[in-house]
């Protein structure tokens, strides 16, 4: 195997720490070389269809260029290259060599069919599709990218296994494109989408490197501040972690079972998400070095969990039992964490070879086993995939690319925990779901229905935080229906889409019925009776493709009365038909509220977009708006008695920014406040305060008000300040 930038590469039963999967090469792989490497792991592969697709991709791009100045050959040929690092089959072999040649040069999908036959030619379709996005702002590229992504992968896994190689091979060679701000906005789409996708099938090798390559163009000052702190810990240490992983596999073998022990820091980016979750600087952070235990069977990784025990004292609440009870992706390991000498935590995993290639590659190591055992699947390919299926399901739901992007980042990103039906049936959901994501997960319709539910038998409201391991019924009422604060309660896009799929439907049926008494009410006012028969011609002059859009329309008030007197009988006002009246707008929009009610963001919490927030009416002043967890809330509480004062709201989707107030702890010493100020703007947020709170010789306090976009862009904000030499703490206020 190749190497990749900070990650695992397996060589036999080694783990390695190396710096790339494969390092770049300046020169393009030859033919033969290409070919010798799929030959050595398969040896019944199509050599002839190998030959004949180098040849044709190597004329169809002819003198092409790219940014580097390399031949533009060379990147078809490297992102074959990584696919015969997982030993993936002749047909994706050669639709990696020739999955730029229908976009980019003269070839023609007829061509490559002919050619090739009408399996490659299927797969190279796919990978083009997921490249041609013709997109007007950066989340509808992004979330028609998604779209695709999903669609294809659903279709055949391969075509996303050669996108994420076309992707990753795209992020080692990032930096010759000119443009800083092109740079990012690749990076970022890969931290979003890629990263994620490659997590989820379990291909951790990929994962990790594009989170590492993307952290250095997103975030620069982080990750070079965290990359120095790393090689001062390593400089300090004196070859520590060798000293330990040998210490470990001692301990092992005097026990009677031969273990592969290797360690590492943790990577960059997973030591900015700690710090980020945790609200921590680096100094903070307990855990940064990692182990891997490689044993030859399923029982040894149990027997070496007892004897680390027995050697080492258990860290509460960090051991992971992911053998018995597998990730979404198919990942098994054993993982805790222990207390070593000099009160220092490690953490360790522990697995069979099997295991590690499985968690390192994911799917494609099940896609290479399948391939050798003439097409068996093994055990777990088909659950590994079911989540596609929930993010297909979403398709259907997202109304905007906001939502669409929201819905599938939840899907990918988090954490999960497992929790059982009455049934016993295990139900996958991410940390910190409540059983409206469980009833959502078992079925639709039972989210819909659902009023309560039952923990571990206890009754307990549908706000309730799920913990591994809970048995979860839910309690359904036929005459339910989603309500509007759920959407601050639940957590997985899918049950965000299904609730706001019925509240918007809902809503419209709300608005058809208002807009029928406003028409009524016009058509009273003209100067004679109209018949039934004039509404039909009304829809064809103003344009609405039936009576319920017109109705909405009436009830959004984004068409005038005089528009539909004129409409219903032409000459009876004068007025314009050609022009619709624009909305009413402000720079954030809230759900739940009655139109042209007013409102105001609390000054006491600062709410912003993402918050989970809840409205509060004030005698003659409107809606005021809190987040959830505001301290002054539960002041405002004792003191309203009626709960009709409260407010079900959430965020609509018009959330141009909010003004948020952090407290940041920065060194007393020169460029500390121009150092937070350019961090700042390197997330494009506006400083729109700033004051000097406490002062002492060695540091001081600043709040400062910063407006962002929404809560996202306010955490990467924080974490970025916190990952800073010149800062101590970062705290929201």
């Amino acid at each position: 195997m190749r190497s990749s930038s900070a990650s695992i590469t397996v060589t036999g039963r080694f783990w390695l720490q190396s710096n790339t999967l494969r390092p770049h090469l300046c020169s393009v792989l030859r033919q033969y070389e290409l070919v010798d490497r799929v030959l050595d792991y398969d040896p019944d592969a199509d050599e002839a269809l190998l030959n004949r697709a180098y040849v044709f991709s190597m004329q169809a791009h002819g003198s092409q260029k790219r940014a580097s100045g390399d031949p533009y050959f060379s990147h078809p040929i490297e992102v074959a290259g990584i696919l015969t690092d997982l030993h993936l089959d002749d047909e994706t072999i050669a639709t990696a060599i020739l999955h730029d040649t229908i976009e980019d040069t003269v070839a023609t999908p007829e061509e490559i069919t002919r050619l090739f036959g009408p399996s490659v030619a299927r797969l190279v379709d796919g990978v083009t599709k997921l490249s041609k996005i013709e997109a007007q702002t950066e989340n509808e590229r992004a979330a028609e990218n998604l779209r695709k992504f999903l669609l294809a992968m659903s279709d055949d896994i391969r075509v996303l296994l050669v996108k994420l190689a076309d992707r990753l091979h795209n992020m080692r060679t990032l930096h010759h494109i000119a443009k800083p701000e092109k740079r990012r906005r690749i990076a970022k789409e890969t931290m979003d989408i890629y990263a994620p996708l490659a997590e989820r099938i379990g291909m951790y090798e990929f994962m990790r490197e594009m989170q590492t390559l993307a952290f250095e163009q997103i975030e620069p000052e982080a990750s070079e501040s965290i990359n120095r702190r790393l090689e001062q810990l390593k400089d300090g240490d004196g070859n520590r972690i060798a000293k330990i992983a040998s210490g470990l596999k001692l301990v092992l073998s005097r026990a009677g079972i031969e273990a592969e022990v290797a360690g590492r820091e943790k990577h960059p980016y997973s030591i900015f998400r700690k710090m980020s979750e945790r609200h921590i600087n680096f100094e903070q952070l307990s855990d940064v070095m990692a182990f891997r235990a490689i044993v030859p069977t399923e029982a040894d990784c149990y027997a070496a969990l007892g004897i680390i025990h027995q050697r080492w004292p258990m860290v509460p609440g960090r051991f992971k039992d992911y053998i018995s009870t597998p990730k979404r992706n198919g990942y098994r390991s054993l993982h805790t964490s222990v207390i070593h000498a000099d009160n220092a935590r490690i953490e360790i995993q522990i697995r069979t070879e099997a295991m590690h290639a499985q968690a390192e590659f994911g799917l494609a190591a099940h896609w290479a086993y399948k391939q050798k055992s003439g097409g068996q699947t093994i055990g777990g390919g088909e659950h590994q995939v079911s989540w596609i299926r929930d993010l297909v399901e979403i398709l259907d739901t997202a109304e905007s690319p906001e939502e669409l992007l929201e819905h599938t980042r939840m899907a990918m990103y988090a954490d999960r925990i497992f929790a059982f039906t009455p049934k016993g049936e295990l139900i996958q959901l991410p940390k910190g779901a409540t059983p409206i994501d469980f009833a959502y997960a078992v079925h639709t319709d039972l989210g819909d229905q659902a009023v309560g539910a039952k923990i571990d038998g206890r009754v307990v409201p549908l706000s309730t935080v799920i913990e591994n391991g809970n048995q979860v019924q839910i309690l359904r009422s036929k005459g339910q229906s989603p309500q509007p604060h759920w959407l601050n309660v639940a957590t997985t896009g899918k049950a965000l889409a299904a609730i706001r799929r019925h509240l918007r439907h809902k809503e419209r049926v709300e608005q058809e019925a208002l807009g029928r008494t406003l028409f009524d009410d016009i058509a009273s006012r003209l100067p004679a009776p109209i018949g039934p028969d004039a509404t039909e011609p009304a829809l064809k002059r103003l344009k609405f493709a039936d009576e319920g859009a017109l109705m909405v329309a009436i009830a959004r008030r984004t068409v005038s009365d005089e528009q539909v007197m004129e409409a219903l009988m032409p000459g009876s006002t004068g007025a314009d038909l050609g022009h619709t009246v624009a909305p009413q707008s402000s720079a954030i929009s809230i759900k739940g509220l009655t139109p042209g009610v007013a409102y105001d963001l609390a000054t006491c919490c600062h709410p912003v977009p993402g918050d989970r927030i809840v409205g509060l009416r004030r005698p003659d002043a409107g809606i005021e708006v809190h987040a959830i967890d505001c301290r002054v809330l539960a002041e405002l509480a004792e003191r309203t008695e009626n709960e009709t004062d409260w407010v079900d709201v959430a965020w609509g989707e018009k959330t141009e920014g909010a003004v948020a107030r952090i407290s940041v702890m920065v060194k007393n010493e020169p460029g500390s406040l121009g150092v937070v100020a350019s961090i700042i703007g390197t997330h494009m947020a506006n400083i729109i305060n700033l004051r000097l709170d406490t002062r002492d010789t060695s540091f001081h306090t600043n709040e400062i008000d910063v407006e962002v976009h929404d809560i996202q862009q306010l955490m990467r904000l924080m974490a970025g300040l916190r990952a800073a030499d010149a800062v101590n703490t970062v705290e929201r206020v």
